[in-house]
C-alpha cells in the first residue's frame, strides 16, 4: 500500500525534501512506481523518501531533477538534507570549514574527513553509529565537495606516522585510502605531509586540532572530543596554535618525502604494488 503519511516541510530539511518529491511527483501525474521506474530504483524507495524515512544520495536528487525536469531544485536540496545528518554538534563546525578559505589540520589518529575515501569512513564511523550509517557516510562525503569548489580552500594536512599504520577497515581498505593521499601529491590547494615517528616530541602532543582562516572573519580554531568538539575564536589560543602549526610543518616530512613514506607503508604494511607512471 503506498504510504501517505503527511510530513510536516518545516520539521527538517529531509521532510522538507520529502514533501517537495511528493508535491512535484504528483503535480507531474506519476505515480511512487511510475517515477521508480523512470529513474531505476523501487516505487518502495520513493515512497520512503517521501516520508523521510530514508535519506536521499547527491546522485538521487540529480536523477529526480532529470526525470521532473525541476532545473536543479532537488540538487540544491540535497546539500542541506545531508548536512542535517551530522551529529548536531558537529554542525556549527562544518558550517565553519564550508566558508574557510584555509584550512589547516594536525591529525593523530585519522585521515582528515575531506581526504576520507567512502570505504574508510566507513569504517570509522561503524564504530558508533552502525544504525545510521549510510547518512552520515553520505553527509562526510558531502563535505568533501568544498574541495571541487571553483575557488576551493587551501587545505594543510600534518598526518602523524601512526595513522598510516592504523588499519581502518582492513588492509584492502587502507591500501585505496593511502592511494587516494596519494594523489594529493600535486595538487595545487591540497598538501599532505606525514609527521614521522623519528620526529620525537613535538608541539601537537596534546592531539588533533583544525585552525579556519577566513577572508574577512577571525580565525578559528577546533580541537575535537568525545560527545563534543571545542571552538574558539580567542586571539591568544589563534596565536598560539598557529606557532604550534608552523612547527609541526617545519618538523614534518615534505609533501615529496610523505608522498615515498606513504608508498612505502603501502606497500610493505598492505602489500600495494606501484604500478607504471601515469603521464
Amino acid at each position: 500500500m503506498v504510504n501517505v503519511r503527511e510530513l510536516d516541510p518545516n520539521a527538517s530539511p529531509l521532510d522538507y525534501f520529502g514533501a517537495e518529491l511528493r508535491r512535484l511527483r504528483e503535480e507531474a501525474g506519476l505515480t511512487q512506481q511510475q517515477l521508480g521506474n523512470i529513474i531505476y530504483c523501487t516505487g518502495s524507495l520513493i515512497g520512503q523518501i517521501e516520508t523521510a524515512k530514508k535519506v536521499p544520495t547527491r546522485r538521487f536528487a540529480e536523477q529526480l531533477d532529470a526525470a521532473l525536469m525541476t532545473a536543479g531544485h532537488f540538487s540544491r536540496l540535497i546539500g542541506l538534507v545531508l548536512k542535517s545528518q551530522l551529529p548536531a554538534w558537529f554542525q556549527p563546525y562544518a558550517d565553519l570549514e564550508a566558508k574557510a578559505t584555509y584550512i589547516s589540520t594536525y591529525q593523530s589518529q585519522l585521515v582528515y574527513g575531506l581526504l576520507q575515501t567512502p570505504e574508510y569512513a566507513r569504517a570509522v564511523l561503524s564504530i558508533d553509529h552502525s544504525d545510521r550509517l549510510d547518512e552520515l557516510v553520505a553527509a562526510r562525503m558531502e563535505r568533501q565537495r568544498v574541495l571541487d569548489r571553483e575557488h576551493p580552500p587551501v587545505v594543510c594536512v600534518v598526518l602523524d606516522e601512526a595513522v598510516l599504520h592504523r588499519q581502518i577497515g582492513g588492509a584492502e581498505v587502507m591500501k585505496k585510502q593511502l592511494e587516494y593521499l596519494l594523489t594529493f601529491r600535486d595538487h595545487p590547494w591540497v598538501q599532505v605531509q606525514v609527521l614521522p615517528f623519528g620526529a620525537g616530541q613535538h608541539s601537537a602532543m596534546m592531539g588533533s586540532f583544525n585552525l579556519l582562516r577566513f577572508d574577512g572573519d577571525p580565525d578559528i580554531f577546533y580541537s575535537p572530543g568525545y560527545g563534543g568538539g571545542h571552538m574558539t575564536a580567542d586571539p591568544q589560543v589563534i596565536r598560539e596554535r598557529s606557532v604550534s602549526y608552523a612547527r609541526l610543518q617545519a618538523t614534518a616530512l615534505s609533501r615529496e618525502e610523505s608522498a615515498v613514506l606513504i608508498e612505502r607503508v603501502m606497500k610493505e604494511r598492505y602489500g600495494h604494488q606501484p604500478g607504471p607512471a601515469v603521464a
